[in-house]
């Protein structure tokens, strides 16, 4: 049986997912000198949950440094035909009307729960959290992976208000 080619890699969903919404967006892969991009598989994200938390909620005595921390819930799924890798750490801003991206990332929850930072073979998902830093309620995150092949967040949460 001749496998079928992967579908084109598709853009970052084109408006912020809420808790709820799920959105898929394309990897690309390149040739052994970083050139000649094509469709590699396609990831897709469903928010589950974002929740403000307390340091103590995250058992931690860390304050955060741009001030609130928030639980973002994520499942990650490779719904394409070839190895995909999503990596949090470093890749999510955060920013609002007033302030530019900020690096939301942190170390705090890391070991509590399934990891979202691996490999994934096609039909695989993770269903966890990530503690991240943002200056206030509300805002948007973005993922940024630099395998989607675009200079666009490959997707982005609206953070609730409260």
């Amino acid at each position: 049986m001749e496998e079928s080619p992967e579908p084109p890699a598709s853009a970052a969903p084109t408006k912020p997912l809420n808790v709820g919404q799920t959105g898929t967006y394309g990897l690309m892969e390149t040739d052994e000198y970083g050139e000649n991009p094509k469709p590699a598989t396609t990831m897709q994200v469903t928010v589950k949950g974002a929740e403000y938390v307390t340091p103590a909620d995250v058992d931690t005595t860390n304050k955060p440094k741009l001030g609130q921390y928030v639980r973002l819930t994520l499942t990650v799924k490779n719904v394409g035909q070839k190895e995909g890798e999503f990596s949090g750490y470093g890749m999510i801003k955060w920013e609002n009307k007033g302030t530019a991206a900020q690096d939301a990332t942190t170390l705090e929850g890391v070991g509590t729960g399934p990891e979202l930072d691996t490999t994934y073979k096609p039909g695989q998902a993770v269903t966890g959290s990530l503690v991240l830093d943002v200056g206030a309620k509300g805002g948007t995150l973005s993922y940024w992976d630099e395998d989607t092949g675009t200079d666009e967040p490959a997707f982005t949460v609206t953070l609730p208000t409260s």
